[in-house]
């Protein structure tokens, strides 16, 4: 159901002319992971072989193209038609040419902006000087009075009276409620006094603009005009700029995507190894692309693929790429959040795609909630292409399907009756609230089958790593497993079954051998892999081992009372609903069925997200925890085209 894809150790050999058209060809395989080849060819004991370093020719145009200014048109992925029969000159000269034009039409609305805003500006301060007869520019160019023009709080106004003594004078001319505008005159040897007055005032002074000319007045009938003219020009630029990418913003794409494609080919070169007039690649593919990936170069002369098991290169760690079916192939987001397995690891997206899926429909039973949780899924998915869309799709349907279990549909319980007489059941199969026991055992039974499962996985994983002190003597080996075992068969026995298994030979045999055993982990692995195993304290190796056995056997109670928490999610699911039901009998009729709308929504938000967590959780810490320790694989990277306007 799900495993790891084989892959193939890759060399290409060939005469150091054909790299591009190699390099070309292994882009466009879309399954070639490349690697640095210096490494192999290290390890190979290839002398002479040295890395290609060179300056990237396409790096200062790239850099040109993506600081044209083009008024809001994104470069994105695109045909390259447009610019197929471009040169490299002719590439150069013609986006000189689009930025030179850009940029004056990016120039030439930058100053009619700045220039009608600076006029806008002024014409809102004119607004308070109306209706006053004196020439502006005059004013300001008295030779022994300063003037300072602005706005005094209205507060601050009243207490312009306690300083008549000073030579001073406020003119006020508008007030709007909150300020007074107007003009302060002081002589100019005493107006760094006055200034200092007046911002213990709060007055705050406004400059007057040097284009500012003639009274109020006049200023402001001139200002219209020259906002009009420029309003006019402005609009005439912003056409004449459109007009332009019109016409050559494909063409500009175009060649942004060509120019991408050669300065992202130009930079894998780095990863050849050279020797005289040859060069030497080496990555890896999918076994199953091997005959394609040759036929890629067939046309491509002096060029050689060989093709290896990917143990040949020790010195280099073969990448991941998990294999799994249609429905596991969206829950390997969350292994690859985890950690992706080694190559000869072990994929757990087939457990993790049953088990949080059961899990979740468990915790979110609800045959209506799990259909609405479905459909957004399915069609978030089909909108962004997300994989967390393809996971709350299947996970609603299973949603739905535990939901027919329990009998509820938007939080009414008995809507499903009818088919359930219609099927000879007297009742739905499970009252929630009537079968809290049943609930919460079962929850606990979970947890010990999953927590079983992984302890046998972990058990096999290490058998075959031939690690026989975790296979066997861990925890999470098979001693761990008779212990856990054990103990889940006594209490299971003497509870439900009446069978009375607290006996000196069962608790001897199935519960403290096994301590001891894990004990005594260490020597007993290094037994079996016939290896010396030397203790350099007696007391630190019974201190350390003590504790990691208590720590052992305190971690197989939490973990297994961790899965309770599946029942609490069960029984909160129907709480909230009963409650968003009593709500709406207490309302009026008219506002019912909008507190029943409203509070589904609301617990399909709320609750739909806390169960979502809360199942992933319980994969991480209380799942993968016991047999998923190599998560730190390689991910398998072919080597693309990123078409986002950046460089590096």
């Amino acid at each position: 159901m799900s495993s790891i894809e084989k892959m193939e150790l890759v060399n290409i050999v060939g005469l150091l002319k054909y790299l591009d058209d190699t390099l070309i060809q292994c882009i466009r395989s879309g399954v070639f992971h490349i690697e640095q080849s210096s490494q192999i060819a290290e390890e190979s004991g290839a002398a002479g072989f040295v890395n290609l370093h060179e300056q990237n020719p396409y790096k200062d145009l790239l850099k040109q193209i993506i600081s044209i200014d083009l008024d809001g048109y994104k470069l994105h992925e695109a045909d390259t038609a447009p610019a197929a029969g471009m040169t490299d000159q002719e590439m150069k000269d013609y986006i000189a040419d689009m930025y030179m034009r850009c940029s004056a039409f990016s120039t030439q609305i930058a100053q009619y902006t700045d220039y009608i805003a600076e006029r806008t500006q002024a014409l809102k301060q004119l607004e308070h000087l109306q209706g006053m007869n004196v020439d502006l520019q005059k004013l300001f160019q008295c030779s022994h009075i300063a003037i300072r023009f602005g706005k005094l709080p209205s507060d601050s106004y009243l207490k312009l009276s306690y300083y008549q003594e000073k030579t001073f004078l406020f003119l006020p001319y508008d007030d709007d409620g909150e300020y007074r505008w107007g003009f302060y005159f002081a002589p100019k040897d005493s107006i760094t006094e006055t200034d200092e007055i007046m911002r213990s005032l709060f007055f705050e002074r406004i400059w007057m603009p040097d284009f500012v000319t003639g009274t109020p007045e006049q200023a402001t009938n001139d200002l219209k005009a020259d906002l009009e003219i420029a309003q006019t020009e402005l609009y005439e630029a912003h056409k004449a700029q459109q007009e332009l990418l019109a016409r050559e913003s494909e063409k500009i794409n175009a060649v942004f995507c060509k120019v991408k494609f050669l300065y992202e080919k130009f930079k894998l070169r780095s990863f050849a190894s050279v020797y005289r007039d040859k060069f030497y690649l080496v990555g890896f593919i999918p076994a199953k692309e091997k005959d394609r990936f040759k036929k890629l170069f067939a046309d491509i002369p002096d060029v050689s693929i060989i093709c290896k098991p990917p143990e040949t290169a020790s010195h280099i760690e073969t990448p991941v790429k998990l294999k799994n079916n249609f429905f596991t192939r969206p829950f390997s987001m969350f292994v690859e959040m985890y950690g992706l397995p080694k190559y000869n690891g072990f994929n757990p997206t087939g457990l993790v795609a049953i088990t949080y899926t059961i899990l979740f429909g468990i915790m979110f039973g609800d045959l209506g909630h799990g259909l609405v949780v479905s459909l957004f899924g399915f069609l978030f998915y089909k909108k962004t292409k997300n994989q967390l869309g393809a996971i709350l799709a299947r996970i609603g349907l299973s949603s739905a399907f535990f939901g027919l279990i329990f009998g509820s549909v938007f939080g009414f319980e008995h809507a499903l009756d009818p088919l359930y007489h219609a099927i000879g059941l007297a009742h739905k199969p499970i009252e929630v609230m009537e079968n809290i026991n049943l609930i919460l055992f079962g929850a606990i039974g979970i947890g010990v089958v999953l927590i079983l499962i992984s302890i046998v996985i972990n058990t096999i994983l290490n058998l075959k790593k031939k690690d026989y002190t975790e296979a066997l003597f861990g925890n999470n080996g098979l001693f761990g497993l008779i212990f856990f075992g054990a103990i889940l068969f006594m209490l299971v026995g003497t509870m439900f079954l009446k069978i009375n298994l607290v006996k000196p030979w069962y608790i001897l045999l199935f519960l403290v051998l096994p301590i001891v055993i894990m004990f005594f982990r260490e020597p007993l692995g290094c037994l079996m892999e016939h290896k010396k195993y030397h203790v350099e304290s007696v007391g630190d190796f019974i201190a350390s081992n003590f504790f990691e056995v208590f720590e052992f056997l305190l971690s197989y109670a939490t973990n297994t009372l961790s899965f309770v928490r599946i029942g609490g999610f069960v029984f909160s699911h129907a709480g909230m609903m009963s409650v968003v039901m009593m709500l709406s009998k207490t309302a009026s009729a008219g506002a019912s069925p909008i507190i029943i709308v409203l509070g589904n929504l609301f617990v399909i938000g709320m609750e739909g997200v806390l169960a979502a967590i809360q199942v992933l959780r319980l994969e991480f810490y209380e799942i993968f925890s016991r047999f998923y320790t190599e998560s730190d694989g390689k991910a398998f990277t072919p080597v693309s085209i990123s078409y986002d306007p950046i460089v590096e």
